[in-house]
């Protein structure tokens, strides 16, 4: 009996993580990523950029716009939230104000 208890554990999937761009911070505590991958196009071939934009659990709202994160998946958390959150790629360079001045004369 411990056995097929053993060899459930060693059979959990680990969780695919997908990596994504905060494109919106508006939100408390959630953030929109939109996550890009490549789709074969059956009859010819051709690769195509899919994309699809997720929300995600930000505690803290620690991301901004232009990060590069790693998405979790977890256990919903409102209609449209499934994924955490779970640590930044890059972090975005250019801050929030931009990164110019506009001179109004």
């Amino acid at each position: 009996m411990d056995t097929t208890r053993e060899q459930n554990q060693t059979n959990t999937k680990k969780p695919r993580i997908l990596t994504g761009t905060v494109v919106s911070t508006k939100m408390k505590d959630t953030v929109v990523v939109e996550v890009e991958r490549y789709k074969k196009f059956p009859k010819y071939g051709k690769y195509l950029v899919r994309s699809k934009r997720l929300k995600a659990h930000d505690a803290g709202n620690t991301c901004r716009v232009g990060d590069e994160v790693f998405l979790k998946p977890c256990r919903p958390m409102s209609k449209d939230k499934h994924f955490i959150v779970q640590g930044i790629k890059t972090k975005n360079q250019k801050d929030e104000t931009g990164s110019h001045t506009e001179n109004n004369f």
